[in-house]
């Protein structure tokens, strides 16, 4: 495994396309406790499936109530190269790290769960109970900041899963990586919906001062019930807004992210959240509409059914008003802000909250040219000595 694993399944994900319908199961949708997803797609990579089957008992048919809670599970990541490129004209980064694949927050609405099917897992449960992690990473990331020719820019930590989920308070991979961009004078933008980031202000803040560093709370809601049920690993709304002014007081420069608004079931939330978020310190705002991709699709009706039957054909209507009929559009320049009319309200509510608390200045670019290789390699070996 390697980046451009990474870069592949983003291509990949982005342009293909699935079949509405649902995938085989691994095994009966049924909520497990502490989860997000409710059911374990198939990986649409194998050649065979396997399908739940009533062995004559009626066992799949009884009402059971919960599963039992799934255990979290670590796999060392054998790769060789720390960073990840990308060429999309969406984002405004083109290199990331990403400590851990697959996520412990359980997000149901997360776009990289389908990467997961490049790993041979299932972008249902499997995501968020069978991660992998890079033990190596900062060792790799730095030989790669060594290499000669290479040219600093900021560098994403975590685009794809979160770089504070909780297995990072045991395994501080994340930690490791930020002292190595340290050490090289590297800026870093982070995004996270974990108070835990606050366990590394004592890097952030010391990078802030030379404006190296920046950060981004993901707020998706200001209901802590809505939220356990959507993200139910994640730090509270409350801990977020904790986060954003402790952050802010270390002098380090932080913004929040209405991310994302689902229609008709956290979108009428934005303008409290950017305000929630202002009155806490942010500087900065930004939202992505719902996306979809993949395996994503039928997940996420199905939790919705099963948490929301409600409403569920109401929101699934309202999102196919913003992707032209479909459930996703994954097409450059409207993947992240849909388009008619439902979503160009969306966008004008944005920006008229955005302009209303404050959000209106514009976004310091950090500073690319403190980057220093410091002495000594990435082996701890002395660097050959210069003839001038």
């Amino acid at each position: 495994m390697d980046s451009q694993i990474d870069r592949d399944a983003i291509i990949a994900m982005e342009n293909a396309t699935l079949p509405d319908e649902e995938p085989t199961q691994r095994f009966p949708s049924r909520q497990a406790a502490g989860r997000g997803a409710v059911s374990n797609p198939g990986v649409r990579f194998e050649s065979h499936t396997a399908s739940a089957f009533d062995d004559g008992w009626e066992t799949l048919s009884q009402d059971v109530g919960e599963l039992p809670r799934l255990d979290t599970t670590l796999t060392r990541d054998s790769t060789r190269s720390a960073i990840s490129w990308n060429t999309s004209p969406d984002i405004g980064f083109d290199r990331a790290v990403n400590p851990y694949r697959g996520c412990e927050h359980g997000c149901i609405y997360c776009y990289a769960r389908p990467t997961h099917a490049y790993l041979g897992y299932s972008p249902g449960l499997d995501f968020e109970t069978k991660l992998v992690f890079k033990p190596d990473v900062a060792e790799l990331l730095e030989k790669e900041l060594r290499r000669p020719g290479y040219v600093p820019r900021t560098l994403a930590l975590g685009s794809n899963t979160d770089p504070y989920q909780p297995v990072e308070r045991t395994l501080k991979l994340t930690r490791s990586v930020l002292q190595v961009l340290d050490r090289f004078n590297h800026p870093v933008g982070i995004v996270t919906k974990s108070s835990g980031v606050l366990r590394d202000l004592d890097i952030l803040s010391s990078m802030a001062k030379r404006n190296l560093a920046r950060v981004h709370l993901s707020i998706t809601t200001l209901d802590a019930r809505l939220a356990r049920v959507m993200e139910p690993r994640a730090a509270t709304p409350a801990r977020r807004l904790q986060a954003i002014a402790e952050l802010t007081r270390a002098g380090v420069p932080t913004g929040v992210l209405a991310a994302p608004m689902i229609p008709a079931l956290n979108d009428a939330e934005m303008e409290k959240i950017l305000q929630a978020a202002a009155r806490a310190g942010a500087r900065h705002a930004g939202f992505v509409l719902l996306r979809l991709p993949l395996e994503l699709r039928p997940m996420f009706e199905e939790w919705l059914h099963a948490h929301f039957p409600d409403r569920a054909r109401h929101v699934l209507s309202l999102i196919r008003q913003t992707r032209s009929g479909a459930l996703n559009d994954p097409r450059f320049h409207h993947r992240f802000t849909g388009q008619g009319v439902y979503a160009d309200l969306l966008m004008r509510r944005f920006t008229r909250a955005a302009r209303q608390f404050g959000f209106g200045e514009a976004r310091t670019q950090l500073d690319c040219g403190r980057f220093t290789v410091p002495a000594g390699s990435a082996d701890g070996a002395p660097n050959q000595m210069s003839l001038f």
